[in-house]
């Protein structure tokens, strides 16, 4: 046993990489935007919109319409037609005036006689208008500009509406005329007393 020792070395081998761990392989998954019927609530009320006609509204909510095909007269035509009716008014307060001068009446223009002319020309021109009424026809002014009154629907007024209409065109002109100047700003040229006896002027 007197040898020398010997002493055992292990081999050196090339040590292994360790096995590289799997990748864990994770999937996301995208989260798509919410639809309409996702979104949608079970508890949310659903409005029921029921079909109201026109003449069912409160009355603050009703508007004059025109339901007939007939076109408005346009301003121009009613002036014509006016100026025509209030020459004829002019006439007859001509006539009157005279037969008063012949009578023996004095024609000077003073602050005591010029309100009774004017009293004498309204009740003449509403004398003239009211007839036209009660006779359930247009006036000569109308007719000589080709025009002729008519309702809402298209139809021939009778005289009650007539009637309306006298009494409505004098609140028109008592206003200043703004009743008449109305016309140029309505969307479909009404004036006051049209809306208010539902009648209007149409090229007849």
């Amino acid at each position: 046993m007197g040898g020398p020792k010997v002493i055992p070395i292990p081999t050196l081998t090339p040590l292994r990489p360790p096995a590289p761990k799997e990748a864990r392989r994770t999937t996301r998954t995208r989260r798509s935007r919410p639809t309409i019927d996702e979104t949608y609530n079970d508890s949310q009320q659903d409005f029921e919109f029921a079909d109201v006609a026109a003449d069912e509204l409160p009355l603050d909510m009703q508007v004059e319409v025109i339901y007939c095909d007939a076109p408005v007269a346009l301003p121009a035509h009613r002036m014509i037609a006016a100026l025509v009716d209030l020459s004829v008014v002019l006439i007859a307060l001509g006539v009157f005036l005279g037969i008063f001068f012949l009578s023996g009446g004095e024609m000077v223009l003073t602050r005591q006689t010029i309100p009774f002319v004017a009293g004498a020309a309204a009740v003449i021109a509403l004398f003239y208008r009211f007839l036209w009424c009660l006779a359930n026809g247009d006036t000569p002014g109308m007719r000589f500009a080709g025009l002729r009154l008519v309702d809402f629907d298209g139809r021939s007024p009778d005289r009650r509406q007539r009637g309306m209409r006298q009494v409505a065109s004098v609140l028109s002109v008592l206003s200043a005329g703004l009743g008449l100047v109305w016309a140029l700003v309505d969307e479909e040229n009404l004036t006051w007393h049209d809306h208010i006896s539902k009648t209007f002027p149409t090229p007849g």
